[in-house]
């Protein structure tokens, strides 16, 4: 019963990607809950997504001087660690970091 919800809510996911309708749009046309709908996509991601993958969120980000600007890029991580010096010459180098995180 239960894998017959997630593929039910799998095909409506899909349908709706397929769309270009908004969520709640998508609902209102198919007389879905919109939080039911909002509840199996959150679900559906999570067993779908890579192993290790970090989760969907909001980055702070803040405006930098002038002078600092110039050094390069900086990225600030959790826990107070930060990277420095990145620019356009080396952002592969950022990459490969952020895929060992």
């Amino acid at each position: 019963m239960i894998r017959e919800q997630e593929q039910l809510w799998q095909q409506r996911i899909t349908e709706w990607q397929a769309s270009g309708l908004s969520g709640m749009a998508y609902c209102k046309q198919q007389s879905l809950t919109y939080c039911r709908f909002v509840y199996w996509r959150k679900k559906l991601a999570s067993l779908t997504a890579p192993e290790g993958a970090a989760p969907f969120g909001f980055a702070r980000v803040a405006p930098v001087s002038r002078l600092e600007a110039t050094d390069g890029l900086t990225l600030s991580l959790p826990g107070g660690a930060s990277i420095t010096g990145l620019q356009a010459g080396n952002i592969e180098l950022l990459g490969a970091i952020l895929r060992q995180l």
